[in-house]
């Protein structure tokens, strides 16, 4: 922002705040405790004969403003739908246009009892009888125009947008769609698992271990227990255990965190939905994700670009996705020759990686962005799968677990789940040796976890999906941020 846009803000701002002492000074309350909305712009455009030629009492922002002499024409927006308010001195009581119409600006917010009529021109307006400030505008809203119904000059830095969330709602109707969809893809899901016999519950998100994933944490401490705490970077340890404890299916819509970058498909905090089911396995919650995945995209009424979600998904097998797209025999491949191989396509990335993160980068780099349609891919090397069973069809060195791909973004990762506890305990003492070694990233040993185990686990299925990359593919975003109402922002001076 320039010096002389700064001045110019103070100048607006110092206008206003006589604006608004001049309204206080004709006893006029600019900031009134409440208003009697009996309608809704949107009831009155979708039941026309129900309210035209009718007293409505209804309230919004001003967006547009358009004042000429004893006359002044406004639109007022609620919840993103606008309507034209026709207000005129002799149709006002006493001095109240003089007082408050002429000082009113775009962005304040008002109440209006008026009449639904028709202009001259055919435009659904409603004739103000009265018209109550409820909220003075100290600041200016972004530069917006109108014509013909079209915005212009609209809210569209996304710099801006996601630091101001609150004036990307008010000026784009699409975020505020977005985000309704979401809350309805949400709901969606909530119905869903229900209906299947799903509980809902919710675990620790201050943890004394973190585990359940390969990620770094936050860490906080508490000071009346005098110990270290993370924030949590799964659910799965926790919700595994209430599968211990006999509740056969349950699932958490949650917050995690993790100490990691950020990128078009990364924010340290992001939405997971995990569930559970005992007695079930890999190919059992398979089709119960691509069931429920249908499901989100019929109840929710998604518009989506490009995909068919519709068609029965694909299955590929981890090792020859890599054959198929590196054009080499992977599995016989060693960390030497991953490193290599990488190396030649001049991808970054850090030379102590172990076999399993190179596999992984390899994977990340040649298959998923071929993954548009969706796709499970299964079988993946027990080396990145701490916490699923081995095969049982013999494939040496693999594990029973699929991801499920769309539009090149991972969405969902499952497991037949690890229930034997001395196998897991070897699995994890493995991944601390990573640790030793330098992976950050690697799991933990919980040992209250193994001990939870050891009273006898039973078969189970698990899966966790992004809600923040779900709704990005049912909205047609490309970036998280766009999905994340406040999405992590580095500081302004950095």
């Amino acid at each position: 922002m320039t010096e002389n846009r700064k001045i110019s803000l103070k100048q607006i701002i110092a206008h206003r705040l006589d604006k608004l002492n001049e309204i206080k000074s004709s006893g006029i309350d600019p900031f009134p405790h409440s208003f009697n909305v009996k309608e809704n712009i949107q009831d009155i455009f979708s039941k026309l004969n129900k309210y035209i030629n009718k007293n409505v009492s209804i309230a919004g922002r001003i967006v547009s403003l358009r004042k000429m002499g004893k006359v002044t024409f406004l639109n007022m927006q609620d919840q993103n739908i606008k309507i034209q308010i026709y207000l005129k001195a002799n149709n006002l009581k006493d001095e109240l246009y003089d007082n408050l119409v002429r000082k009113l600006d775009i962005g304040d917010i008002i109440g209006v009892n008026g009449l639904v009529f028709y202009t001259k021109t055919k435009e659904l307006s409603v004739n103000a009888k009265k018209i109550t400030l409820l909220s003075k505008s100290i600041r200016p809203l972004p530069n917006i125009k109108e014509k013909d119904g079209k915005t212009f000059f609209s809210f569209e830095d996304k710099e801006l947008k996601y630091r101001n969330r609150h004036l990307d709602l008010i000026i784009n109707k699409e975020t505020t769609d977005v985000f309704i969809l979401r809350s309805k893809i949400i709901n969606e899901i909530r119905m869903f698992l229900n209906k299947n016999d799903y509980i809902e519950v919710e675990t620790p998100i201050l943890q004394p271990q973190y585990g359940g994933a390969n990620a770094k944490p936050f860490k906080t401490y508490h000071n009346t227990l005098d110990s270290e705490l993370y924030l949590r970077i799964a659910d799965e340890l926790y919700l595994k255990r209430l599968i211990i404890g006999g509740i056969n299916k349950v699932y958490e819509l949650s917050k995690n965190f993790r100490n990691e970058g950020m990128d078009k498909n990364h924010n340290p905090e992001f939405t997971m939905l995990e569930y559970y089911c005992a007695y079930a396995d890999l190919y059992d919650m398979m089709k119960f994700t691509e069931s429920l995945i249908k499901s989100i995209v019929k109840n929710s009424k998604c518009s989506l670009v490009n995909l068919n979600l519709n068609k029965k998904f694909k299955k590929i097998d981890y090792f020859e996705s890599l054959n198929n797209f590196t054009k080499r025999n992977i599995k016989k491949m060693t960390s030497k020759d991953l490193s290599k191989l990488l190396k030649s396509k001049k991808i970054d990335f850090d030379d102590n990686l172990n076999y399993g993160k190179l596999l992984d980068k390899v994977f990340s780099f040649f298959v998923e962005p071929n993954l548009i349609e969706p796709t499970f891919v299964e079988n993946y090397p027990v080396e990145i799968s701490p916490l699923a069973k081995k095969n049982r069809k013999g494939k040496n060195n693999t594990v029973e677990r699929f991801e499920l791909f769309i539009n090149g973004m991972e969405l969902a990762n499952a497991f037949t789940e690890l229930n034997d506890p001395i196998d897991q305990k070897n699995r994890l003492n493995d991944q601390n040796n990573l640790r030793k070694a330098g992976d950050d990233e690697a799991h933990v040993i919980d040992n209250d976890f193994i001990e939870a185990m050891e009273y006898g686990m039973p078969p189970c299925g698990g899966v966790g999906i992004g809600i923040d990359r779900l709704v990005m593919i049912m909205t047609n975003n490309k970036s998280i941020k766009d999905v994340i109402l406040f999405p992590s922002m580095r500081e302004r001076d950095k």
